[in-house]
């Protein structure tokens, strides 16, 4: 009998995880051999188990699902690795397979679409429904915020004009104006308001960003 594929489900929502678990354990050829809650998990386990497939919520506390395909990646360069969320934007597709995973589905997969692209990364094909390969390829066709210019969208997004920027970012007015200005120009946004909308639908910030405290100014 042929080996089962050995599947490590990372989601820190237990009844999400419970589902996963479940529906894959029913599989004759799959069989799940760890689970994690956290990023920082993914990692010990990963270690521990050395599993065929990886199956990474992207948004997990201690390390994100990028972050934990970044650092499996750097200890198994063999790593097989699926990005399973509800983020649909762009910027996050474009994120996860930068740091190297192979396949990238979004948490209303069908069941017979998720075990197939389980199957279909195990064999070493990459697992990209039609929609997010054309996210993908929208994401290529713009250029990347540096992380400075990701802090300055931030406070935009809060409101800060760019006298404030400038105070936050301890620069000129004029280099605070400027910076505006690159991150309209990269993001092919019309004005402040269409750039933080941009920003949000690609998932280069999300609410959580803006409930939360000012970003840390960057340098560079």
């Amino acid at each position: 009998m042929t080996k089962p594929i050995r599947v490590l489900v990372a989601d820190d929502h237990v009844v999400v995880r419970l589902g996963l678990v479940t529906l894959i354990n029913r599989q004759p050829d799959m069989q799940v051999v760890a689970e994690a809650a956290s990023g920082t998990e993914v990692v010990d386990l990963w270690k521990t188990h050395r599993p065929h497939v990886g199956l990474l919520d992207l948004r997990m506390p201690g390390m994100t699902g990028v972050e934990a395909t970044q650092a499996v990646r750097a200890i198994d360069a063999h790593a097989r690795i699926i990005v399973l969320t509800i983020h649909k934007g762009d910027d996050a597709v474009y994120r996860a397979l930068r740091a190297g995973a192979q396949g990238y589905l979004l948490k209303d997969v069908r069941s017979k679409d998720l075990l197939a692209g389980i199957r279909s990364v195990y064999e070493g094909q990459p697992c990209l429904p039609p929609e997010i390969t054309a996210r993908v390829l929208k994401r290529i066709r713009h250029a990347d915020l540096t992380d400075r210019e990701v802090s300055v969208l931030k406070l935009v997004a809060k409101g800060l004009s760019n006298r404030q920027l400038a105070e936050k970012l301890n620069v000129s007015e004029a280099t605070a104006k400027s910076d505006v200005a690159s991150v309209l120009g990269k993001l092919g946004a019309q004005d402040r308001t269409h750039a933080v909308t941009m920003a949000l639908a690609r998932n280069i910030i999300d609410l959580e960003d803006l409930r939360g405290g000012d970003p840390e100014p960057t340098a560079g």
